[in-house]
């Protein structure tokens, strides 16, 4: 069965971090656009970090950069999202995903994982 599945949000202050994880089954990452998405309440989803293996490009939208890592762990099975130095604003629903089809350097459709929450008290 081909799945991701997320693990590593909870709650933090502010100026904290965490490290999200999202480990895949029944694939790889190696041809994959990969990203990090969140949505918080009322707000629409948006891409976040994303990263595309063949042509090594990366996006981070503006409010996370400097701050944000994304990173897939060397058997490309295991793709990360580290959240440094972390805001009240940065609290949401997070979501990994992967597809052979991107936009950019961002996957579009494909597979997503399930969601993990991140809230960031003040």
């Amino acid at each position: 069965e081909v799945q991701l599945v997320e693990s590593g949000g909870g709650l933090v202050q502010t100026g904290g971090s965490l490290r999200l994880s999202c480990a895949a089954s029944g694939f790889t990452f190696d041809e994959y656009a990969i990203g990090w998405f969140r949505q918080a309440p009322g707000k629409e989803r948006e891409e976040i970090a994303c990263f595309r293996p063949d042509d090594d490009s990366t996006y981070y939208a503006r409010s996370v950069k400097g701050r944000f890592t994304i990173a897939t762990s060397n058997d490309k099975n295991t793709m990360s999202l580290q959240m440094n130095s972390l805001k009240p604003e940065d609290t949401a629903v997070y979501y990994c995903a992967a597809s052979s089809v991107a936009a950019g350097s961002c996957p579009i459709s494909g597979f997503w994982g399930q969601g993990t929450q991140v809230t960031v008290s003040s």
